[in-house]
């Protein structure tokens, strides 16, 4: 255990001024000062040390202050940290470069930001502009950012009370085989006939204007719901009939996470335009859109404006590089694939002792335990969810549970890529412990 670096009362001191000056902006605060982070440990103001199974914000895929990550944020701030927005850098077109070396043609052109709401935001301008239309199609358990378009494309939380989302959104069911809607003789998921029956619906509604479909190849505030192999191909199809651009949101999914450098990568499906934030930037804020030379141009063409304070900054741009060089040497897609397998492993263990576990599912080291109080009805109970995961962080490991209407609480586990099989033992050990008791106490 570490030395307390802040006194008792110096904490208490900063929780009383975060009760009197801080907005609160969704749900409650974890019950922790964090004084800071190594690999993949917290390290609170009075010298608990946890476990980060959340790499932050599902960011910090190369584990909190990485050497090579806080030597890079100390040179190039040295040397070059911003620029005037229509001004480039070196980091900056080495990153466009590199990015598009690591992608499937025609995906080759790359616009540089700083959050996934605002490459989401960026790619449906885009694509509205592009093919002069407005109607946008998102899952019913989305979460693709908080601003305008991007929020309007979000149902998973945060849509009542705001008054009018932007017009024409739409949402079609999620594929979950887990739960399914639609049924085959067997019980299983007929996503074929459910996506069917999903773009009757939206072709009953649109007005002829139906510009892109947004969705995560691996649905995380959703429940870690990953569609069926055969569903994006069926989709994209889908898309194409009514020419609409499909733009795939891999803002947790992309870079190696999932045990591929992209999630789409499984499905032989290539986006027209991909965003990419969260893991690009390593826990700093970076984000990206990418798309194609002829889509580019078009946007191009039509007078395309996405001019921000922070578009194309050399300094998150270096990061990036950094995050590329690691992610290439250290093949860190081998390295999540087998890391995967480890978890995947453990978490089966697991539900054999616990009945609580109803589903295990995920890819890579992006994996959801979903929580039922009754395997054969699927009922779920909230306090259930709240009482592990309390009784997580008592035990030193921070978890993050999401809970949905009708389906349970699911845990969204994401460690960083560069987490140990030590570290994974030990987060599922705490988590077995805290299901254990957590249902004793129910």
């Amino acid at each position: 255990m570490t030395v307390s670096t802040t006194a008792p009362s110096a904490t208490a001191a900063l929780w009383a001024d975060a009760e009197r000056h801080l907005v609160r902006y969704g749900g409650a605060f974890t019950p922790e000062i964090i004084d800071r982070a190594a690999g993949s440990y917290v390290f609170t103001a009075d010298g608990r040390k946890i476990l980060d199974f959340t790499s932050g914000q599902m960011s910090a895929i190369l584990g909190h202050s990485h050497p090579e990550i806080v030597d890079t944020v100390r040179q190039q701030i040295a040397s070059l940290d911003h620029l005037y927005s229509g001004m480039l850098s070196p980091p900056v077109v080495g990153l466009a470069r590199r990015l598009a070396g690591t992608l499937p043609a025609p995906l080759e052109k790359a616009l540089l930001l700083t959050t996934g709401a605002e490459s989401n935001e960026a790619a449906l301008r885009m694509a509205k502009l592009v093919t002069g239309r407005h109607e946008v199609v998102s899952f019913a358990r989305s979460w693709h950012g908080m601003t305008q378009a991007a929020a309007s494309a979000t149902y998973s939380a945060g849509r009542k009370g705001y008054g009018p989302g932007a017009p024409g959104n739409f949402a079609i069911p999620v594929p979950n085989t887990y739960r399914p809607d639609f049924t085959t003789a067997d019980g299983c998921l007929d996503w074929r006939r459910q996506l069917d029956f999903a773009f009757d619906l939206i072709d009953a509604q649109s007005t002829g204007s139906l510009a892109a479909c947004l969705v995560e190849p691996i649905l995380s505030s959703g429940g870690i719901i990953e569609p069926p192999a055969g569903y994006f191909a069926a989709l994209r199809e889908k898309c194409r009939e009514r020419g609409m651009l499909l733009i795939l949101d891999e803002a947790q999914t992309g870079l190696c996470r999932t045990g591929t450098w992209y999630a789409f990568e499984r499905d032989g499906v290539v986006p027209d335009i991909l965003t990419l934030s969260k893991t690009l930037g390593a826990g700093l804020p970076l984000a990206a859109v990418i798309t194609s030379e002829e889509i580019e141009q078009e946007a191009h063409e039509r007078g395309f404006l996405f001019f921000t304070t922070h578009v194309a900054d050399p300094l998150v741009a270096a990061v990036g590089n950094t995050v590329l060089d690691v992610l290439t040497r250290d093949r860190l897609d081998e390295r999540a694939r087998a890391l995967g397998e480890f978890l995947r492993d453990g978490l089966t263990e697991m539900a054999g002792r616990h009945p609580v576990v109803g589903d295990i599912r995920g890819r890579g080291l992006l994996a959801g335990l979903e929580l039922v109080v009754d395997r054969a009805t699927k009922r779920t109970s909230d306090e259930l969810g709240a009482l592990v995961t309390r009784r997580c962080l008592e035990l030193g490991l921070h978890m993050n549970i999401v809970q949905l209407p009708g389906m349970g609480g699911t845990f969204r586990i994401a460690p960083p890529l560069t987490a140990t099989e030590d570290d994974l033992s030990l987060g599922l050990s705490i988590l077995d412990q805290a299901l254990g008791e957590a249902c004793a106490a129910l």
